[in-house]
């Protein structure tokens, strides 16, 4: 197997309030805060890369599953318990769009801006 070239370091996200959506993730995921402003915010996974959050005036969020704006782009995270997730993202302030391909194999989230994820259930 060759050696790798780069490492991911982060992922970037676009949004209108990087503050209040790195709450959301940090809440999530349990990732440490480390960025906080109006412009830009990030966070840090467990163990892993950062989250970057990326203030775009005029920002308008994907449309999903189809639509004018595609959803580019998706993050899956693993969990234990589907139902369990659900309830606290939609705790959160995330959302569940009503179309979801597979339920009873992942589900379909939208977090506060709009970027659609997936919940997985975790290998074990």
């Amino acid at each position: 197997m060759p050696s790798a070239i780069a490492e991911l370091s982060a992922v970037s996200l676009d949004c209108t309030e990087p503050p209040a959506l790195a709450a959301f993730y940090s809440a999530l995921t349990g990732g440490e805060m480390t960025h906080d402003n109006p412009e830009a915010s990030a966070i840090v996974l467990p163990g892993g890369p950062q989250i970057i959050f990326l203030r775009v005036p005029g920002y308008r969020p994907p449309t999903w599953p189809q639509g004018d704006r595609p959803q580019q782009f998706h993050l899956d995270f693993d969990v234990d318990d589907l139902d369990e997730a659900e309830r606290a993202v939609l705790e959160l302030g995330g959302a569940k769009p009503d179309f979801q391909p597979n339920p009873e194999r992942w589900r379909v989230m939208t977090d506060p801006a709009g970027h659609p994820f997936c919940l997985c259930p975790r290998r074990r």
